[in-house]
C-alpha cells in the first residue's frame, strides 16, 4: 500500500488506455512479472483531530462550518429517524450514524449539473444533494411522493436490491458522454455489493467505455451479518478496481476531507475525458443495518467502541476548534439548530402522511398480490374505526 502523494493523483490523470502487446511481445515471452498499478491509501484528518498540513485541501472557515453542518444534521435526522421508527411513525429504514463523512465528502464536489446515483444508506449525500428532509421521511414510511427526486435535482432514485442501481448508472454515465455534456455520476454502494455480479459489470462497462461516473464502495465492515473478510478475499477492496483497469484509491472514510479530496479529484479526472475511479471509503455502520436487525447478535461492543473513537463528528469538531473555526458554544448551536430543523421537517411529514394516510399501499404493485391486499383492507378498516379518512 503506497502512502499518498499528490504527484502520484496527477500522474494518473488523462487516458486509461491499455497498451497492446506486440507480436515481438509475444513471441519473446517466457515467465515474467507484469506491472500493476498500485493503491493509494489516503486519509488527512487523524482520529484525534490532527491534520496532515501538506494535504488539507485548505477549504475556507464558511465551508468548513457548512460541511460540519451537514454531518451534524445527517446524524441528528438519523437519530429522529430511528426514534419515530421505535414508537410506530416510521417504516423500516437503513440507518446511517458513523458514515457522515463518506456521505457529505463523496457528494461536495459536485454540482448542479452533475448526477448522483444512491444507494439506500444516503441520508446525509442526499439532503446535501436537494432533498427536503420531510421527502425522504415520505419516502421510508411509503408514500410516492417520497420516492422521486425532487425537481431539478439529477440524482436518480435508489434500489433496495443490492447493488442494482449501478448498471443504471454507469448507463447515465455512457448516456452523457455520448451527448458530451460536461458532466460527471457519482454512484455509492456498500462493501457486500461487490459481491453482485452487476456491480462487476457495471465496473467492467464503465472502464472500457471510459465514462465519467466515480464508484465510491462504503466498506462499513459488514453486508448486514456478514464480515467484509468472509465474503471478499481481497484486501483493500480498492484492488476490485485496479482488476477492471480502474484508477482506484482507499479512503479514511471517517475522514470528511480525504473523501473531499479522493472524489474531487476523481471528479475533475472523470470530467476531463480520464474515465471512472474506485473509490473505497473505509468506515463503520455504527447502529443496525436496518430497524429490523439486531447486531448484538453478531458483533461486540468492545468493536462498536472502538470505532466511536474514530466518529467522524468528534474528529472534525476538533479539527475546526484547532482551526479556530468555531468554539465550543459554536458547536453546540450548531447541534440545536439541526435539532430544530429535523424537528420542523418531522412536523411537516405529519401534517402530509396524516393528510392521505389511505395512500400509503398505492403505486406500489400495478397488480397487487393477495397478501398485500389483505394488509391494504386490514389497514383500511383500522382507519375506518378511528374515523380517520
Amino acid at each position: 500500500m503506497t502512502h499518498r502523494t499528490m504527484d502520484s493523483v496527477r500522474s494518473s490523470k488523462g487516458k486509461n488506455r491499455r497498451t497492446p502487446r506486440s507480436a515481438d511481445e509475444d513471441a519473446n515471452a517466457a515467465r515474467r512479472t507484469i506491472a500493476t498499478p498500485g493503491v493509494e491509501d489516503l486519509r488527512i484528518l487523524a482520529a484525534d483531530g490532527s491534520v496532515d498540513r501538506d494535504l488539507d485541501p485548505h477549504l475556507d472557515d464558511d465551508e468548513l462550518l457548512r460541511i460540519h453542518r451537514a454531518m451534524v444534521l445527517t446524524r441528528v435526522f438519523d437519530q429522529r429517524m430511528l426514534t419515530m421508527q421505535r414508537q410506530g411513525q416510521m417504516g423500516t429504514f437503513a440507518p446511517g450514524a458513523g458514515q457522515e463523512a463518506t456521505q457529505i465528502g463523496q457528494v461536495y464536489p459536485l454540482t448542479e449539473r452533475d448526477w448522483f446515483s444512491p444507494s439506500y444508506r444516503s441520508f446525509g449525500a442526499q439532503i446535501w444533494r436537494g432533498w427536503e428532509m420531510e421527502r425522504l421521511m415520505l419516502l421510508w414510511d411509503g408514500f410516492f411522493e417520497g420516492f422521486a427526486p425532487p425537481p431539478g435535482v439529477r440524482d436518480l432514485p435508489f434500489s433496495i436490491v443490492i447493488g442494482s442501481h449501478v448498471l443504471p448508472a454507469v448507463g447515465v454515465a455512457m448516456g452523457m458522454q455520448y451527448r458530451e455534456e460536461d458532466s460527471v455520476m457519482v454512484t455509492n454502494f456498500g462493501d457486500g455489493a461487490l459481491s453482485q455480479g452487476v456491480v462487476a459489470e457495471g465496473l467492467n462497462f464503465a472502464a472500457v467505455n471510459q465514462a465519467p461516473i466515480v464508484f465510491v464502495c462504503e466498506n462499513n465492515g459488514w453486508a448486514i451479518s456478514t464480515r467484509v473478510e468472509q465474503q471478499c478475499h481481497v484486501d483493500p477492496l480498492a484492488l476490485r478496481g485496479v482488476g477492471f483497469g480502474v484508477p482506484s484509491i482507499r479512503v479514511d472514510g471517517n475522514d470528511v476531507l480525504a473523501m473531499i479530496v479522493a472524489t474531487r479529484e476523481a471528479i475533475e479526472r472523470a470530467r476531463h475525458g480520464g474515465g471512472p475511479t474506485f473509490i473505497e471509503a473505509v468506515t463503520y455502520r455504527m447502529g443496525v443495518h436496518t430497524t429490523a436487525d439486531d447486531p448484538k447478535v453478531y458483533r461486540t461492543d468492545d468493536e462498536v467502541e472502538a470505532w466511536e473513537d474514530r466518529c467522524p463528528l468528534r474528529r472534525f469538531g476538533i479539527y475546526l476548534l484547532g482551526r479556530n473555526v468555531t468554539d465550543q458554544a459554536g458547536l453546540e448551536r450548531i447541534q440545536q439548530e439541526c435539532e430544530a430543523e429535523v424537528l420542523a421537517a418531522r412536523d411537516r411529514f405529519r401534517s402530509r402522511a396524516h393528510a392521505k394516510p389511505r395512500e400509503a399501499f398505492d403505486f406500489v404493485f400495478a397488480d397487487m398480490p393477495d397478501e398485500l391486499a389483505r394488509q391494504r383492507q386490514a389497514y383500511l378498516e383500522k382507519l375506518d374505526r378511528k374515523g380517520v379518512e
